[in-house]
């Protein structure tokens, strides 16, 4: 079973060219800047004509290596919370599955220990074998 990052921003007004722009460069930098070539990363989905007010809508399944979890979900995160910066007047919803992901007004979207260097290390070593009794 997939586990899934989705995000979404709504208003009533169209993105204006210079925040589709804004969207596109954030889109490309935070891409290029993404850790794993074989994970998925940002993803937006194609606009929906019939859904005018989605401005922005997308994406992205989570690895099933635990090592790559917490970088994964955090660079994800980010690259919505720098979304959200440039587009501050929609109404936004993160969530991961059925779990809203808060945002905060310094440190953006985040979950608890996404940025843990423990529990990073800790989820290493399960993958590798070597710590599996210390996560029971």
């Amino acid at each position: 079973m997939s586990v899934s990052l989705y995000y979404s921003a709504q208003r009533a007004t169209p993105l204006t060219d210079a925040e589709s722009a804004s969207v596109a460069r954030i889109v490309a930098a935070r891409t290029a800047s993404f850790p794993y070539d074989d994970e998925e990363s940002l993803y937006l989905y194609d606009r929906d004509a019939d859904a005018p007010q989605e401005i922005v809508d997308g994406s992205t399944k989570m690895p099933f290596d635990p090592a790559r979890l917490m970088p994964v979900i955090a660079h994800v995160l980010d690259s919505v919370a720098e979304l959200r910066r440039a587009i501050p007047d929609a109404e936004w919803r993160v969530h991961l599955d059925d779990l809203d992901v808060p945002w905060d007004e310094t440190e953006g979207y985040t979950l608890p220990g996404m940025r843990d260097a423990a529990l990073i290390a800790e989820l290493k070593a399960v993958r590798d074998g070597e710590g599996d009794s210390a996560m029971r």
